[in-house]
């Protein structure tokens, strides 16, 4: 009677009244009709707008702009008449690091005030123009190398001298050992070749000696090249995929298989596992108070104390004083002594939660498909993705490049002739219209952001950025109303299995497209816009983190905690509104308030429901990942060997990154299926929370819960009365 009393006493008005008895409710309703039909069009309209955002994106933009590196004249490398040439070389890459603010700001990217040209390779070896092309008579044939010249430059046909052509930078006066970098040619610092020792007694820069020449060259090729070849350490790596997919991929297959034997083993095996855990939380509680009591006593001669020691950084010497340990000693107990008592008085909710996630293995036994959906989210994730990234692109390459004229050597001549933001055709240019401005050159600039569409690129980004959230938002919830409709058949089958429809997951899936876009659109966009705002927040923060003072940044950072947590509260309300708009078919805000208030009813079951599901499914996701991460380490590192197989650890270059894929790849998987696990967990939950409220185990109204759960709760279901 007075645990009776007390659940009537915790169904209090206050979070609404309890779910009545419906005589025609047997599960997920299926006569139902369309839920927030203006939220649904709204979602059209955004669907139908991100489309038009995206071809007109397509029409506007070239993404060669950002694929590929262009020559001086704005000729993309790799691509139509410089198909055979992919890489852009640099006349001078001492410039890169010594142009002046106004050209770094007026030129984008890896733009560089000296002439580039398209290469076929990179050059591979220290060259510098010898005094004797100087000489009279010398040919510029002789000493130049054709392959790095200007294009439309021959140096067979040509009058000029060695020094006109070093001014009129129709060639390169020297260059060195380069490779590949993102298509352009950059030094690779990381071997011996730029070791002043091996460099050629006659290159040095003008001004500088040998060492002078080297850390002008580290200057200009930055942190790129720095330590490492980006290029060579990929194709290593690429290597090092083609030699061991077809065993990453087994590894891949393992964690798939762990992941589904713990799901379903958690059948026979939650009670165990939970109480193991939880012993184990207690058990290291108590190891942490022995040990900071040892700790405390040992220390009982020492005269340290905090007065003593101050503020310092040395974390180490608070270790020596007693006081420390004391204060350890007290917090363990208190925290020991929390979880002991909430063991005790929540004994009985524990064994529901256990209960409950037996009978979601039982589930998952009977609908194996539920376990494959996320595959079916990830690929319309992955559409997102795709269309976001493409559409981002394209948009940040809309508009025609603008071409400016611009002295790569102000010091050469008089290029006072060159009028402010004068434009130029790179293809008609020519630098002889400048005879005062030997090194006059046209370059590219920027894009024209003249005209409609260009002058509002930036809010077309913004409206990609909150489409594709909101696509992303949706998807995610499409999923969770389609597990949570599957799950709620399962449980409202009254005689298990033979009462579980046919195809439950495609029956749930086609009702939530059928009848509730809307109502998913409608969570959707709620956590869209509070992301939006976090977005924004970040953006701020990042655009005047140098001009905040104390208090701003105080400020800043508050907003972007309570938005946090607005978003995970956003997904939680979320969460349990779709599973009853599933099982239901109202709309989403009925849905949330009659979710809420059935949880709230119940606050401290799902308390309890809450922590001991995630303290299995980390420990799942431990187990599956640890595993399989240890056994591909013990397997790439050649400490397993393979008779009968072909694959050689030695031949790796790198078998850490085989590693990393798997372990990597195992927790993808493990949450994905895990995650489905989840779901059905919550979903079972709130049903048996319904059953309980609906239903009193009469004839007329017998219990739905497994008779498992009704045990623990000393409920059944009476039998109907014979005459």
């Amino acid at each position: 009677m007075g645990r009776k009393k007390q659940e009537e006493e915790q169904n209090n008005s206050e979070y609404g009244e309890p779910a009545q008895y419906d005589p025609t409710f047997t599960g997920p309703i299926h006569n139902r009709s369309c839920t927030d039909i203006i939220c649904c069009v709204l979602f059209m309209l955004i669907i139908a707008g991100y489309m038009v955002v995206g071809v007109l994106a397509w029409l506007y933009g070239d993404p060669r702009h950002v694929l590929y590196p262009r020559n001086s004249t704005g000729m993309f490398c790799g691509v139509g008449q410089n198909n055979d040439k992919p890489s852009v070389m640099y006349f001078d890459i001492i410039k890169c690091a010594t142009a002046t603010n106004i050209m770094a700001a007026a030129l984008q990217g890896l733009q560089c005030p000296t002439t580039q040209v398209c290469v076929k390779t990179c050059p591979s070896e220290f060259w510098i123009l010898p005094p004797s092309a100087h000489f009279p008579g010398a040919k510029p044939a002789d000493f130049f190398n054709q392959d790095y010249c200007v294009p439309s430059f021959q140096l067979k046909d040509t009058k000029y001298s060695a020094m006109d052509i070093g001014n009129k930078e129709l060639c390169p006066l020297f260059y060195m050992p380069t490779t590949s970098v993102l298509g352009r040619c950059l030094p690779s610092l990381g071997g011996n070749a730029y070791n002043p020792s091996n460099f050629p007694s006659n290159f040095t820069l003008p001004g500088l000696d040998v060492n002078g020449t080297l850390a002008a060259i580290r200057n200009a090729t930055g942190d790129v090249t720095n330590s490492f070849n980006i290029k060579d350490v990929g194709l290593r790596i690429f290597e090092d995929f083609a030699k061991s997919w077809q065993w990453i991929v087994a590894g891949l297959v393992i964690a798939m298989v762990v992941s589904v034997l713990f799901l379903l083993l958690l059948r026979f095996t939650a009670p165990v596992l939970v109480w193991v855990l939880i012993i184990g939380v207690l058990a290291v509680g108590a190891f942490g108070i022995w040990y900071c009591y040892n700790e405390y006593m040992s220390l009982a001669s020492s005269s340290l104390n905090f007065s003593n020691v101050g503020l310092t950084t040395n974390v180490q010497v608070y270790l020596q004083v007693r006081d420390t340990w004391l204060a350890f000693l007290i917090i363990l107990c208190v925290v020991e002594a929390i979880l002991l008592l909430a063991l005790i008085f929540l004994r009985t909710r524990i064994l529901i939660a256990i209960a409950l996630i037996q009978e979601t293995s039982k589930a998952l036994g009977h609908m194996m498909s539920t376990l494959f959906y996320p595959i079916v989210t990830f690929v319309l994730l992955l559409v997102c993705v795709s269309y976001w990234g493409i559409t981002a692109l394209y948009l940040a390459t809309s508009g025609a490049p603008v071409y400016k004229v611009v002295a790569m050597n102000t010091s050469q001549g008089d290029c006072s002739v060159i009028r402010a933001n004068e434009t130029c055709d790179p293809e008609m240019f020519n630098s002889t219209q400048y005879p005062t401005c030997p090194s006059a050159r046209c370059v590219f600039i920027n894009y024209n952001t003249e005209g409609l569409f260009q002058r509002n690129l930036f809010n077309l980004q913004i409206y990609n950025v909150f489409a594709f959230l909101w696509c992303v938002n949706f998807v995610i919830a499409l999923g969770h109303c389609t597990l949570a409709g599957a799950f709620g058949s399962y449980y409202w089958a009254f005689s298990k299995p033979a009462d579980i429809p046919t195809f439950p997951l495609i029956q749930s899936f086609m009702r939530a497209l059928r009848y509730h876009v809307g109502s998913l659109a409608f969570g959707a966009l709620i956590l869209t816009l509070v992301q939006m705002v976090r977005i924004i927040l970040e953006y701020l923060d990042h655009k005047f983190k140098e001009a905040q003072n104390p208090c701003t940044r105080f400020i800043m950072c508050c907003l972007k905690c309570c938005f946090w947590c607005l978003e995970k509260f956003i997904k939680f309300i979320n969460r349990n509104a779709y599973i009853m708009i599933a099982i239901y078919g109202k709309n989403f805000c009925v849905s949330a308030k009659n979710a809420f208030s059935l949880l709230m009813r119940n606050i401290i079951r799902v308390v309890v429901l809450d922590k001991v599901t995630d303290l299995l499914l980390f420990f799942g996701k431990l187990l599956v990942v640890g595993g399989v991460g240890v056994l591909a380490f013990f397997f790439f590192s050649g400490r397993i060997q393979t008779p009968g197989t072909t694959f050689e650890t030695a031949a790796l270059n790198y078998y850490w990154m085989p590693i990393i894929t798997v372990v990597f790849g195992a927790y993808l998987i493990a949450h994905g299926f895990f995650s489905v696990y989840n779901m059905g967990v919550d979903t079972l939950f709130l049903c048996f929370l319904e059953d309980l409220e609906r239903n009193d185990g009469s004839p007329e109204k017998p219990y739905f819960m497994s008779k498992n759960l009704m045990k623990i709760l000393n409920k059944k279901n009476k039998a109907p009365k014979t005459s």
